[in-house]
């Protein structure tokens, strides 16, 4: 089985790679996960993984001749993880159409893909996780115009027909009862979790950890774990789902 998921927002700041690596990380007590940081421009999964000093990334992957992405993905906190470096010079060298074939290589063997997307829909390297993925999970901060990012990120997947798996509120302070009402009215999939502000998720970065590694009894934690579960990852065919990524038409950003 396989199934791929897009960790996507709209806008950045919303806490989507910490988010990203908490589902993997609960998932991963399941079944077998492997995240992939397709934030080709503006990486920073390595940071929150621990990975910072690895010698090959995704951007040696998608070069001419590159490395095969098996040498790119590297075994942690229960997982496999495929960073993507932070060179300037290497993006631009990437080409990002090999993308496609390299998620398609991971797909054959994995239960659940995630994608860790790029925070705008600026580009055909930063449209494409979402297009790849089977469903998308829409971070958003308790904000309107945190709401009015996730809609476009639900409306590009839509129109190329991903599914979309739920929405995660994340970094929530207060009450967030009436942007919840609008949300839901506005949003496919159901709510999966209302994840709290907290300072644990700065430490864990910091310390180069993902959450649920540094601070697995937080409250923080535990709403991970509760979208983790309601994500209820569908039994796809990985022959299938490779070919798909393979053929698939990156679009023009909208």
């Amino acid at each position: 089985m396989v199934e791929a998921f897009a960790v996507a927002s709209g806008k950045g700041g919303t806490g989507k790679t910490t988010s990203t690596l908490a589902l993997g990380m609960a998932l991963a007590e399941e079944y077998d996960v492997t995240v992939v940081d397709a934030d080709t421009g503006m990486a920073n999964l390595l940071f929150h993984a621990g990975l910072a000093d690895v010698e090959t990334t995704l951007h040696d992957v998608l070069v001419e001749g590159g490395a095969p992405v098996e040498e790119a993905t590297y075994d942690r906190f229960g997982m496999r993880v495929v960073p993507c470096g932070t060179s300037l010079s290497a993006f631009e060298a990437a080409d990002h159409e090999r993308l496609r074939d390299a998620v398609a290589t991971l797909a054959a063997d994995t239960d659940v893909l995630l994608l860790d997307s790029p925070a705008t829909l600026s580009s055909k390297s930063a449209v494409l996780p979402i297009v790849l993925a089977d469903r998308v999970v829409v971070v958003l901060q308790p904000t309107i115009p945190a709401i009015s990012d996730g809609l476009k990120v639900q409306e590009y997947a839509l129109s190329y027909g991903s599914d979309v798996a739920g929405t995660l509120f994340n970094r929530v302070q207060s009450d967030i009862e009436t942007v919840r009402e609008r949300a839901d009215s506005y949003f496919e999939g159901p709510l999966l979790a209302t994840v709290p502000e907290s300072d644990v998720v700065r430490e864990a970065r910091s310390a180069g950890e993902p959450l649920l590694a540094y601070a697995p009894d937080s409250a923080a934690a535990a709403a991970y774990r509760e979208a983790a579960a309601r994500l209820n990852p569908r039994d796809g065919d990985s022959g299938d789902v490779a070919e798909r990524f393979r053929a698939a038409v990156i679009p023009d950003p909208p």
